[in-house]
């Protein structure tokens, strides 16, 4: 009998499900892997707006944490939303704990609307504790200029950022350039080659496209796929997503997964 694949989410809450933990078990769920779940932060929020955010105390975090991984262990593993220093110093204690792989950083540091969600200092923690025990980062252009310090404007820009941001330890980079004009483009970068995949840009506002594209990949790595077909299937995935977008409220559309 296989045994059944595991992927886990740590990240904020959304209560729209578009983006957030919930947005990452439902990603898990469509590709076949079973999703389990802890949640870092809370979040007040719509589809328009978020309006408040409470960090989850870190030691009942770090109970979550004990508690669900002294009986299960994923066989992918995702970050999305630590909205503190703290958080993030007690993730990767217990990734090295419960020796923990296939490790997705998606460095989430602003919601779709511009809101903060994270203090200050938590790049920096996560560049210094998580990068370098990670299998994949996955910043979008936004955070990979601030964690670089070089600006945005194409894909030789994004190249140049993904070489840096290699050399913080991860084995390999993803950066996804939603932001950029023209065809949506985002790149990849293991250490010898690139890899750029381009989609014709959906119109319209989407909400959590980084949190299903990330959960994506993670599912990916749990079932075993290597980190370039992971980022194939999970370029795809997200773009179906897109396409049939649906409205939930009155801002942006949530993705269909």
């Amino acid at each position: 009998m296989n045994k059944q694949k595991i992927a886990l989410t740590i990240a904020g809450s959304d209560p729209t499900g578009g983006a957030g933990f919930q947005a990452d078990l439902k990603t898990f769920q469509a590709m076949g892997v079973y999703g389990i779940s802890i949640p870092a932060a809370l979040t007040a929020q719509n589809t328009h707006v978020v309006t408040q955010v409470k960090e989850i105390d870190p030691k009942f975090f770090s109970s979550q944490i004990d508690t669900l991984l002294i009986d299960s262990h994923p066989d992918a593993f995702k970050t999305g939303m630590l909205f503190s220093p703290e958080i993030v110093t007690i993730v990767s204690e217990k990734v090295k704990t419960y020796n923990l792989g296939n490790l997705v950083i998606d460095p989430v540091r602003a919601s779709t609307s511009g809101a903060s969600l994270m203090e200050e200092g938590v790049l920096e923690a996560m560049k210094e504790h998580l990068f370098p025990i990670a299998k994949v980062i996955i910043p979008n252009m936004n955070e990979a200029s601030v964690l670089t310090g070089l600006e945005m404007k194409n894909e030789d820009d994004m190249k140049k950022a993904a070489i840096e941001l290699l050399q913080s330890g991860p084995e390999a980079v993803i950066i996804t350039g939603g932001h950029l004009k023209g065809k949506a483009i985002d790149i990849l970068f293991d250490g010898s080659d690139f890899l750029s995949l381009e989609q014709d840009r959906i119109e319209g506002e989407f909400h959590g496209t980084g949190c299903v594209f990330s959960s994506a990949v993670t599912a990916c790595l749990a079932l075993d796929y290597e980190i370039k077909e992971a980022f194939i299937k999970a370029k795809d995935f997200t773009w179906k997503a897109m396409k049939t977008a649906v409205t939930i409220g009155k801002g942006m559309k949530i993705l269909n997964v």
